[in-house]
């Protein structure tokens, strides 16, 4: 188990966003968080990657029972994010954004794998563009190429098809595929595009008002149910 929540809970201020989540994410899986606008599902990787602390429950990352841990340090521990908005630099190059993927490794991999270039060939094409100068999509092939560069052990991609054009978001698909395929990585999917997320998903989480009213495999929940639980 890459991953576990138990009791997961989480305030903004006075207001409680979060009520015992309990989930688990598995290496070789894609693990999906699906449900309507505002139940919490952008806040629940937020508290699991440190970016808003959590207010009670468990973490189990990797084996390890976590405190609340800051981003950083949850980097170093092989947490990669691929936020909702991308959060790429946009005065700095792409292979300089590639680059600060490096952060969190030794000096000796100082280098872009090219595995990268081979998924995003664009990137390699444009390695001297200004970040803020690509598209969308190609923002968004960024900032998964330059999570993947840390080498994480739990990958979370929120909505990463979002104002996306149809062939990125098939390309997209494909290097999720991929990393699901390597059977070392974990992967967190937070999504809204049905079809998408269920065709690559193993397993499903469904929040409502902050708490997961559904949950299950693919196999156990089926197309129509899970139709259903997300159009509610």
């Amino acid at each position: 188990m890459m991953l576990k929540t138990e009791g997961l809970t989480l305030h903004y201020g006075g207001s409680q966003i979060l009520y015992g989540i309990d989930m688990e994410a598995r290496a070789g899986e894609v693990t999906c968080i699906m449900g309507t606008n505002g139940v919490g599902k952008t806040s629940l990787l937020k508290a699991i990657a440190g970016t808003h602390p959590r207010s009670g429950g468990r973490v189990i990352f990797d084996g390890e029972d976590l405190p609340v841990v800051k981003p950083q340090g949850m980097a170093r521990r092989g947490l990669g994010v691929v936020p909702q908005g991308r959060m790429i630099f946009p005065l700095l190059t792409v292979t300089e954004n590639l680059h600060t993927g490096f952060a969190t490794l030794p000096r000796s991999e100082h280098r872009v794998p090219d595995e990268i270039y081979d998924l995003f060939p664009v990137l390699k094409d444009m390695g001297h563009r200004r970040g803020g100068d690509l598209s969308g999509g190609q923002q968004q092939q960024l900032a998964i190429a330059r999570a993947m560069i840390m080498k994480p052990k739990l990958l979370l991609l929120d909505e990463p098809t979002e104002g996306i054009q149809p062939n990125i978001i098939q390309q997209i698909g494909r290097v999720i595929s991929y990393l699901r395929s390597k059977g070392d990585i974990a992967i967190v999917l937070v999504e809204q595009y049905f079809d998408f997320a269920f065709d690559l998903a193993d397993r499903f989480y469904v929040l409502k008002r902050g708490a997961v009213e559904v949950s299950g495999t693919k196999a156990e929940l089926g197309r129509e149910r899970m139709r259903q639980a997300v159009s509610v």
